[in-house]
């Protein structure tokens, strides 16, 4: 959140920089009129060519101003290498409100059917209305809230049947290409993934969901890269999560105890791979999605 800080005070710094139009121009006593003159069209070029890059900005957010450029300096080094610096920093602050926002979903503290706008959410986490509004949409568009006309966004109210439905499709992907990587995968390649395991397994001893969460999916998300196949892994990612988004009128929230059995069956899971006993690893799966 910092980040956005800086880019404000460094906003405020350019836009006091003088015009480099009106500078002056140290011109060696050899060089010939023609060439001065050839030499300030190019700086001239270069200047305007720096401002149409830079001036591209969204939404309410001011433009970032021109960086300050010494006169003096040849026309090369009047290229900041710094021009595309607000662009990934901008990026960064939008991922990091939508992994924020991601997280207050599956820990419950953005309640289905409740509405709420951007500005709101940026005081919270210390940011402009901009990034907010922009993870939002992107939840919209993975299905997590939906829009709400001069208003904000609301949470999507889910049930049990959808849940159950996700378990379903979930195990239609991932329980065959288990199967399968059982019968190919060397031991050693399954041992790697033992450290996540163990990850999924602290968070749920300490009941964080959120965390639990994450790990969850980072689990899985090894397991299936196995194959080789990015798009499966991308699908079964996106649904993954979408079956850890609160229900309305479902179950309670799953508690600590269950996040820890949840837990085990990774790490049992990961034992019968580890030996090759394939009728363990196909009971252990399929009773792991019925679980969910």
């Amino acid at each position: 959140m910092e980040q956005a800080g800086s880019l404000s005070a460094r906003g405020s710094t350019g836009s006091a920089a003088p015009d480099i139009r009106t500078a002056s121009v140290r011109v060696p006593a050899q060089a010939r009129a023609a060439d001065v003159e050839r030499e300030r069209g190019v700086a001239s070029d270069e200047s305007r060519s720096a401002a149409g890059a830079r001036g591209e900005h969204t939404h309410s957010e001011p433009p970032i101003p021109h960086p300050r450029v010494e006169s003096a300096r040849p026309v090369e080094a009047a290229r900041p290498v710094e021009a595309a610096r607000p662009v990934v920093q901008r990026a960064s602050v939008r991922g990091q409100i939508l992994d924020a926002l991601r997280t207050a979903l599956v820990a419950g503290e953005l309640a289905p059917g409740q509405v709420y706008s951007a500005p709101v959410l940026g005081e919270r986490f210390g940011v402009s209305a901009t990034p907010v509004r922009e993870a939002m949409q992107q939840l919209a568009l993975e299905g997590a809230v939906e829009v709400v006309p001069n208003r904000g966004f609301r949470v999507v109210r889910r049930g049990t049947r959808e849940l159950a439905e996700l378990a379903e499709i979930r195990a239609l992907l991932e329980v065959p290409v288990v199967l399968r990587l059982a019968r190919t995968v060397p031991a050693a390649r399954w041992a790697e993934l033992r450290p996540l395991a163990e990850a999924a397994a602290r968070a749920a001893s300490a009941g964080c969901r959120a965390t639990y969460a994450e790990c969850d999916r980072a689990f899985h998300h090894a397991m299936l890269a196995l194959a080789g196949n990015d798009q499966l892994v991308q699908i079964a990612d996106d649904l993954h999560r979408r079956a850890q988004w609160p229900l309305v009128g479902g179950p309670v929230p799953r508690g600590r105890a269950d996040l820890m059995a949840d837990a085990a069956e990774h790490l049992a899971l990961l034992d019968a791979l580890t030996a090759q006993d394939l009728p363990a690893v196909q009971s252990l799966v399929r009773e792991h999605f019925a679980d969910h």
